[in-house]
């Protein structure tokens, strides 16, 4: 149970962090168009910090860390939760300072992809502990 309290709470630092990076860096850039840096808050906060706190309720209820494939889907979903917010962050700094990535919206759709697998391994995962 204390590892989703830590996982939880370190995505609320990272996500209060990230809102007050966004907001620092584009006042100091003077940028004032829209950034992909805007998402990071709520991203961090609602994938992160919500959604282990829903999985604590959800272990304690049902026992879902004792699933088989469970340790598996913790570590890919952390790692893809990360690395969302990676190129999330990158993206957005690109943004303010005028450049670009080209390859970055590959990379991006994999992060996205690999948090959606691990999102529907975790529903699946769910249900049949519900069953």
């Amino acid at each position: 149970m204390r590892k989703y309290v830590n996982f939880s709470v370190f995505y609320l630092a990272l996500g209060l962090a990230l809102g007050v990076f966004f907001r620092e860096f584009t006042k100091f850039n003077n940028f004032t168009d829209r950034t992909t840096l805007s998402a990071l808050h709520g991203h961090a906060l609602i994938l992160g910090f919500i959604f282990f706190l829903v999985v604590l309720i959800l272990d304690k209820l049902f026992e879902i860390s004792k699933a088989k494939a469970y340790k598996v889907w913790l570590t890919l979903y952390n790692v893809s939760l990360v690395f969302v917010l990676v190129t999330l962050l990158v993206r957005g700094i690109l943004q303010v300072n005028g450049s670009d990535f080209a390859g970055l919206s590959h990379i991006a759709g994999l992060a996205h992809a690999m948090l959606g697998v691990s999102l529907i391994w975790f529903a699946t995962i769910l249900y049949k502990k519900i069953k």
